[in-house]
């Protein structure tokens, strides 16, 4: 080994490895019954059909989807996208308002870049994605947690924040099926958030990728579709409800405002996949995603339903958790004195592994917490994994 005489930029010393994906790399070993990603079901992906999509892409356009294209993306699939919005979520988009981009993470990326200077401020929700902290981290924003409970952030509260605070630059939540805690925001507190916002007029990242993975429950309206200043930019994905590998997600906002996050994405990679963006399109004129996700929503709900009752089952009966309507997690809080990190080393000797929940708190603390994913491991998996973590949370209590 050498020394290399590189210095690097100053802003490197704030990003750290996602916790997240360091876990994952353990849990890639077969025999780890793992609740840690984020991950859908590979038993979903639709595999047959996207041989026969894929053909047909190549065989009537493969040309055009072997080149370049522009950065918007591909016109046909932003139109679906928009035509998608409008129907599950509310709003009022055009295809004009829509840009691909590689997964939603680089939307989230691209929103710090365009809105934050070193030393401004980002609202968010108390915990919050972790996924978001480090991409916005880098731009050295300094984050203000808002207290949020399980009818979402706490609106009293961001008033006499906003109050108080100078510098605010955004507000970043997930109302629907919020990542780590599975909450969903009432009709009510969304109402009151886009009153107050509308009244500072602060821009708003709103993150969707679980807004169509309802087990149970009314939809609810969209914090976009609530917007009547054009201050709220909508993240969206197929990720979730299709396949994560496609990379293929999405921005919404208004025309002036997406501008921004094009010019941006000119200088970091040009456009999203040619052949993703056409594939995706294709799929849609030739399949139902409605049924395609009503089955994944299907197979979801019963996982959680079958994770709830294992855990009230198996896990000390004093401990507290969520029950989601929806998504893809749980959340789960230890008595103060126990930390989930300690928990998780004797989980892995079990090769049981989740994610530590201090670090979807962007300034630190809450140690006594921990997230659960139930979307990914098949039934039987799913209980032996959730039984194991019982006993050994029941030995920490003890």
């Amino acid at each position: 080994m050498f020394a290399i005489a590189i210095t690097f930029a100053g802003r490197i010393s704030s990003i750290k490895a996602s916790e997240i994906r360091e876990i994952l790399k353990i849990t890639e070993q077969p025999n780890i019954i793992s609740f840690a990603g984020g991950l859908p079901a590979p038993e979903l992906f639709p595999v047959e059909e996207m041989k026969v999509v894929a053909r047909k892409v190549l065989e009537e356009a493969g040309r055009q989807a072997l080149q370049y294209t522009t950065t918007e993306g591909f016109t046909p699939l932003r139109q679906k996208i928009a035509q998608r919005m409008n129907a599950k979520f509310g709003t009022a988009v055009t295809h004009q308002k829509v840009l691909i981009t590689s997964g939603s993470q680089q939307g989230l990326d691209f929103s710090g870049k365009i809105l934050l200077n070193e030393g401004d401020v980002v609202l968010c929700e108390s915990p919050t994605y972790l996924g978001a902290i480090n991409a916005f981290m880098s731009y050295g924003p300094r984050f203000v947690e808002v207290p949020t409970d399980d009818r979402g952030m706490i609106t009293e509260e961001l008033e006499r924040i906003i109050e108080k605070t100078e510098r605010i630059k955004m507000a970043y939540v997930i109302p629907d099926f919020q990542n780590p805690t599975g909450r969903t925001w009432s009709a009510d507190r969304r109402e009151k958030f886009m009153e107050i916002i509308g009244r500072y007029e602060i821009p708003v990242i709103e993150d969707n990728p679980y807004g169509e993975l309802r087990f149970e429950g009314q939809s609810l309206k969209s914090l976009k579709s609530l917007d009547t200043k054009g201050l709220v930019i909508f993240l969206g994905t197929f990720s979730k409800t299709f396949c994560p590998g496609y990379r293929i997600g999405w921005v919404a906002a208004e025309e002036e405002i997406l501008e921004k996050y094009i010019l941006v994405k000119q200088g970091a990679d040009l456009q999203s996949s040619t052949i993703a963006q056409r594939e995706i399109a294709v799929y849609m004129e030739m399949f139902d995603l409605d049924s395609h996700v009503r089955e994944i929503n299907s197979v979801y709900k019963a996982r959680r339903d079958l994770a709830i009752s294992t855990m009230e089952r198996e896990f000390p009966g004093s401990l507290s958790f969520t029950r989601p309507e929806g998504g893809l997690f749980t959340w789960v809080e230890l008595p103060s004195h126990i930390n989930a990190r300690e928990v998780l080393v004797k989980s892995l000797e079990r090769e049981v592994a989740f994610v530590p929940g201090g670090s979807f708190y962007p300034n630190g603390g809450h140690e006594n917490t921990f997230r659960l994913n139930y979307s990914n491991m098949p039934e039987d998996r799913l209980v032996e994994g959730l039984r194991r973590l019982g006993s050994i949370l029941g030995e920490f209590m003890n």
